[in-house]
């Protein structure tokens, strides 16, 4: 499970990440909301912890923005504000759950796993046009038939998935699927990409893989 949490004051912010990752989830930081909202925008996160008053874009904002453009990735809210009101606002302005500071670590990780465990029955299923990803077989069906993917091909065609329209760049697909460490490079991400086009279209897509130069890849769905 990959979580991106949003949080300026850093040390904070790497206390909540090493106790999150001593639990076995991936974390990614951002250290204010202008930063954070580009990082959620690219819909490979399971769930964001989002703090509420930072510079630039605040909480209640990048809350709001993600939902505006139907971001649907639960999100925990962390603010030292307590007020009854400030609840409100960030639940109307989109959060899930509203979790103030101080906090316990126990109760952020049950507020993590509610959320995900919530996200995970949702999720199960991603969809474009006629085509699904079952996420517990890895299987990609579409009209045709079915086929079951390799696990990088599974992760390529997941991130693409909850990308939808938005382009994902190469460089943010190396990193997802094959790591930071790895020597992998662009034309790892063109290979699977050809592998994917071929998948599909032997299942009776109606979803095509497009590049856009210097920006990546998307999905559309074929008209008619």
């Amino acid at each position: 499970m990959k979580i991106l949490l949003i949080e300026d004051e850093k040390m904070l912010a790497d206390s909540v990440a090493a106790l999150l990752s001593s639990r076995g989830y991936e974390v990614e930081a951002a250290y204010d909301g202008d930063a954070g909202l580009q990082y959620a925008r690219l819909g490979v996160h399971d769930l964001v912890i989002l703090d509420v008053m930072m510079p630039g874009l605040d909480g209640y904002q990048v809350a709001r923005q993600l939902r505006s453009e139907h971001c649907a990735v639960p999100i925990l809210m962390l603010t030292a504000k307590s007020d009854i009101l400030d609840r409100i606002e960030g639940l109307n302005s989109g959060a899930d759950y509203y979790l103030t500071k101080p906090f316990d670590s126990r109760e952020l990780l049950a507020c993590v796993r509610a959320l995900l465990r919530r996200q995970g029955e949702q999720m199960d299923i991603l969809r474009c046009g006629n085509t699904e990803l079952d996420l517990t077989t890895g299987i990609l069906r579409a009209a045709k038939g079915e086929v079951r993917l390799s696990a990088r091909e599974f992760d390529v065609m997941r991130f693409l998935l909850q990308s939808g329209s938005r382009n994902i760049s190469k460089e943010t697909l190396l990193q997802k699927v094959w790591g930071f460490d790895s020597n992998a490079v662009e034309n790892h991400v063109e290979v699977y990409v050809g592998f994917l086009r071929k998948k599909l279209s032997a299942i009776g897509s109606d979803v095509k893989i497009e590049a856009v130069r210097r920006l990546g890849y998307h999905l559309e769905v074929k008209q008619a």
